[in-house]
């Protein structure tokens, strides 16, 4: 099943060194002993992405030790500073076997909502977007995760799908769902740069 609380590691790396990043990232993966994170290449940009499914709260200590590791071996290559957040499971329309997605590609929608009016958008999504989402058999699965801490508070989607992205990617853009998006857009989400964005990702780490 859908892992209750999972963390969310990206870091945008050299774009001549992405491939070096996430070999050492691999390696830093086998020799940790922490179990089923998984490591994804973004399709948009040269950044990698961690999702990594946690026991609990107090599991947060042993990770820091990991996290000091981790930018011993991969720092030298990034760009920029690493982003973390961690964020706790809501609902899944299309829930997983698995702690996480087992699929080839992931997609990440954020959508920051004011506290306000988060009662009656999770109302609207239900009838809305989890009814596209249920009826695309594009989507393999579909889990709803909001932040415990992060930056950039608010909703995460976390979609999961094995079909092409151009496919996937179809669902989203059709007339229904655009009209979905502007009435998100008029009635539940914050303005700015953050209140609204996608990604999308291939998976590294070998299936199971």
């Amino acid at each position: 099943m859908s892992s209750a609380l999972i963390t969310v590691t990206e870091l945008s790396v050299k774009p001549d060194q992405v491939e070096a990043a996430a070999a050492a990232w691999l390696a830093h993966h086998a020799a940790s002993g922490f179990e089923g994170r998984i490591l994804y290449r973004g399709l948009e940009d040269s950044t990698l992405l961690e999702l990594a499914p946690l026991a609990g709260y107090d599991q947060i200590e042993s990770l820091r030790k990991d996290w000091r590791e981790l930018w011993d071996v991969v720092g030298p290559m990034a760009q920029s500073d690493f982003s973390r957040q961690m964020l706790h499971f809501v609902e899944a329309p299309k829930p997983s076997a698995d702690p996480l997605p087992n699929t080839a590609y992931i997609q990440m929608r954020h959508v920051e909502v004011p506290p306000t009016a988060y009662r009656a958008y999770r109302a609207w999504r239900e009838e809305t977007i989890f009814d596209v989402v249920r009826n695309a058999p594009e989507v393999d699965y579909f889990e709803a995760y909001h932040s415990v801490l992060s930056s950039e508070p608010g909703v995460m989607f976390v979609s999961g799908f094995s079909c092409e992205p151009k496919d996937y990617t179809a669902v989203f853009t059709s007339p229904r769902y655009q009209e979905i998006v502007r009435q998100a857009g008029d009635s539940y989400i914050t303005g700015g740069d953050r209140g609204l964005y996608t990604r999308l990702y291939a998976r590294l780490t070998p299936a199971a």
